[in-house]
């Protein structure tokens, strides 16, 4: 018997502490459900404000308990967003032919989540910093737009910034 509680007592101290990362829950206990409103766009690129509260929203539902509300009124709490910088430039140059055949995006949001009763802000981050490359074909007969594509995973990669730095709250 001794034996036996000796056992368990390893055992629950073995599992005591161990956490997977991405996976911490520092919000309220009263916030259950969260709004994403469209994003305020600060600049000339407009699919961003699209695609980044519906990224956002997808990653929220994937990695929480958390309910999406669509009206920002029935909503525990509300994510704030602005897109207030888009910057693309080339990379990579053809020598032969002086067309550009890599192009880096880099993108600035503002992010902030609210508690809409109290008002209190239980996450911010002025300066969310972005970045993603993308391909140009160098030949103009077989172009392909791949900016669409670019814009979409950076959308992505916000968002799963975004929710880690939510949950874990830094």
């Amino acid at each position: 018997m001794p034996k036996l509680c000796a056992l368990m007592v390893v055992a629950l101290l073995a599992s005591c502490g161990y956490h997977t990362g991405g996976k911490a829950d520092l919000l309220p206990k009263s916030v259950h459900s969260i709004a994403i409103p469209a994003f305020s766009n600060l600049t000339v690129r407009y699919r961003l404000t699209d695609q980044l509260p519906q990224a956002i929203a997808r990653e929220l539902v994937a990695r929480t308990r958390y309910q999406i509300a669509t009206d920002p009124e029935q909503a525990d709490a509300v994510v704030h967003g602005a897109v207030v910088l888009y910057q693309a430039f080339p990379t990579i140059v053809d020598p032969a032919t002086s067309r550009q055949s890599a192009v880096e995006i880099h993108v600035t949001l503002q992010v902030s989540l609210v508690e809409r009763a109290t008002g209190k802000v239980l996450f911010s981050r002025p300066n969310l910093e972005m970045s993603e490359r993308y391909q140009i074909a160098v030949d103009p007969g077989s172009f392909i737009e791949e900016s669409d594509a670019a814009v979409t995973r950076a959308s992505s990669q916000a968002a799963r910034q975004v929710v880690s730095a939510i949950l874990e709250n830094f």
